[in-house]
């Protein structure tokens, strides 16, 4: 007679094969937030690195020089105007040009649908290079595209306003082509018989998209969403590239900020207060958003 498997061991399987993901998410996700938050209770600094002894339990102190710092909220300030000006930009670009390459199958629009994808492999270093090509003052194309139409050359990375919006379009330009595949993903998950079905009732391009196709892909745009909210709130490559946070702190986001007082400055216990601080904000920004998701299907 064989022997049945007890409830208890079948029951444990499941996690037996999810502990290594466990373990690796506890190492390389739990422990440096509950490191970083230890951390941001001493004056950790290079000495301290080498010696531990010079560390010292400062409590709170790291917490209210952050909130007193204006350098600091001069970041918050241009991580804000981040993300209200590249979120909404990303994802209607995104997903305007999704529904563009989604529309036709021929073969230049598959070509085309691996040319928007490339800005998304490409290093940040080779992007910077050319991008500080295109934004040059005396020689860039940028400019010189302007003076064709006689409009004087402008200082797209040296104007504290003008180098906001230039850096930003760098991560626009970066950040689409990768929503662009998800969205893509989601069109034609889109049965064909609904679209096909609207059309036969008279439903123009226009109808076809705001009725059946934007609601059908609710959940590709709530995630486009979060994501692309995280993802601007720890903005840093760009401004770390093109600009190093200039000029004058005009294009120093959070984490450059947490960067610069972290590895420049030597101030690795006041940069783990901040990066609690900024952790905090984007569980609220995800849990908000969470909550909207949420509200808008009970609607």
């Amino acid at each position: 007679m064989k022997k049945r498997r007890s409830v208890t061991s079948a029951g444990a399987t499941p996690y037996l094969f999810l502990s290594p993901a466990m373990l690796l998410l506890c190492a390389f996700g739990l422990l440096p937030i509950l490191v970083a938050a230890f951390v941001s209770f001493t004056d950790l600094n290079i000495k301290g690195l080498a010696n531990w002894s010079n560390v010292q339990f400062i409590g709170i102190d790291n917490y209210t020089t952050l909130f007193t710092d204006a350098a600091f909220w001069s970041a918050m300030g241009n991580t804000a105007i981040f993300v209200v000006f590249g979120v909404p930009v990303i994802i209607g670009v995104s997903l305007a040009v999704a529904l563009m390459l989604n529309y036709s199958q021929t073969r230049f629009f598959r070509f085309l649908r691996a040319f928007y994808f490339i800005p998304a492999i490409t290093a940040i270093v080779a992007v910077a290079l050319i991008w500080g090509y295109l934004y040059n003052t005396q020689f860039g194309l940028l400019n010189y595209l302007l003076s064709l139409v006689n409009i004087p050359p402008l200082q797209w990375l040296s104007d504290p306003t003008l180098a906001k919006f230039s850096v930003a379009l760098v991560a626009v330009w970066r950040a689409t082509g990768l929503n662009i595949i998800i969205f893509l993903a989601a069109l034609q998950g889109i049965p064909r018989d609904y679209l096909e079905a609207a059309e036969l009732d008279g439903a123009n391009s226009w109808k076809r998209i705001t009725r059946i196709i934007l609601p059908l892909m609710r959940f590709a745009i709530f995630f486009v969403t979060v994501t692309t909210v995280i993802s601007w709130l720890q903005f840093f490559d760009e401004p770390f590239v093109l600009t190093e946070g200039g000029p004058l702190g005009a294009t120093t986001s959070i984490s450059l900020f947490l960067f610069l007082e972290g590895f420049r400055l030597n101030q690795f216990g006041y940069a783990s207060a901040g990066s609690l601080v900024l952790f905090v904000i984007i569980i609220v920004a995800t849990l908000v958003q969470l909550k909207l998701r949420k509200a808008d299907d009970e609607y």
